[in-house]
């Protein structure tokens, strides 16, 4: 397989820097400290609880109101109470993890902030619940062993936030209205995403748009499912797969090193790629362009999700 990266930058596409954050549980009368990781590339700071807050009317319990932070009014979520677990209630001074993706800005509550770990995504396994877990499977992305104490940490999937609360200026539904006398296409498109709200969200367009779906959870499985498309179609795959549309965040193999691995391997180079990310920040857009991605989108407006597969796909 031909490559053009260095060996250490391509390994560095498969490694997320997580924030080490800590929520303290009360389980049978005992102090349990809960070890969780979001994205660094989701936190925009990390403050003080602020003193005075706003009520928002009928929003669920583990909103706490609204803040300012610079002249920004931004919710602020107990995630004690989102995650469905018993907090201890030992008076202590909370910190707020003040976060931007899918282009909201939302504040979290938590107990402690511990540091930054990194993580190649080989290490990274998906969740694993046993029935009597409080916690929503939906909830978790993914798990990780921290090595100094062999405990496990618990990657959120704050994204489903977003879907609770309504955030979104368009629904996914909003795709049949849009696409109605709009051109559509046809063929195959490979659809790569750990998430199972965000795949059935993008499968939903783009079965609207005239594809057919190929789904796989992680880099890993997209990478055999590709094989498997090789091997029916072979030298004419490009005639078939039109399009391969791809998360950022996924365990075992993530978006960044996939794309690097398929746009360097001249079976593949020529199809389309873009990613579909809830991470906004430019130094990730960037990454993505390096690691080989035709066009980056940040979830989810199925106008913008339109626009950019025609794009790609008039372009060829």
């Amino acid at each position: 397989m031909a490559g053009n990266i260095l060996d250490s930058q391509i390994e560095g596409y498969n490694e997320i820097a997580l924030i080490d954050f800590r929520i303290f549980e009360l389980r049978e009368d005992e102090v349990y400290e809960g070890i969780y990781g979001v994205n660094v590339a989701k936190v925009q700071s990390i403050i003080e609880q602020p003193d005075e807050l706003f009520d928002i009317p009928a929003s669920p319990d583990y909103v706490l109101g609204l803040f300012d932070l610079r002249g920004t009014i931004i919710p602020l979520v107990d995630l004690s109470k989102w995650l469905n677990i018993k907090a201890d209630d030992t008076p202590r001074k909370h910190k707020i993890i003040v976060s931007e993706f899918n282009n909201v800005q939302i504040g979290f509550v938590v107990d402690e902030v511990k540091r930054i770990r990194r993580v190649n995504w080989k290490q990274v396994e998906s969740a694993q619940f046993s029935s009597s877990s409080t916690i929503e499977r939906g909830k978790i992305t993914g798990t990780t062993r921290i090595e100094e104490d062999d405990r496990t940490m618990l990657i959120l999937d704050l994204e489903s936030i977003i879907d609770e609360l309504n955030f979104y200026e368009k629904k996914a539904d909003d795709i049949i209205s849009i696409v109605e006398e709009q051109e559509r296409f046809n063929g195959l498109a490979l659809v790569l995403e750990d998430s199972s709200i965000a795949r059935k969200r993008v499968v939903k367009n783009l079965v609207a748009m005239g594809f057919e779906v190929v789904e796989a959870i992680d880099g890993e499985e997209g990478k055999e499912k590709i094989e498997s498309l090789y091997q029916q179609y072979g030298d004419k795959l490009s005639e078939h797969l039109k399009i391969i549309v791809s998360d950022v965040e996924m365990p075992k193999i993530d978006g960044f090193h996939f794309a690097n691995e398929i746009k360097n391997d001249p079976r593949f180079s020529k199809i389309p790629l873009v990613f579909n990310s809830s991470i906004c920040d430019p130094n990730s857009m960037e990454k993505g362009k390096k690691a080989g991605g035709d066009g980056y989108i940040v979830k989810f407006d199925p106008n913008i999700f339109y626009q950019e597969v025609k794009k790609l796909l008039t372009s060829v």
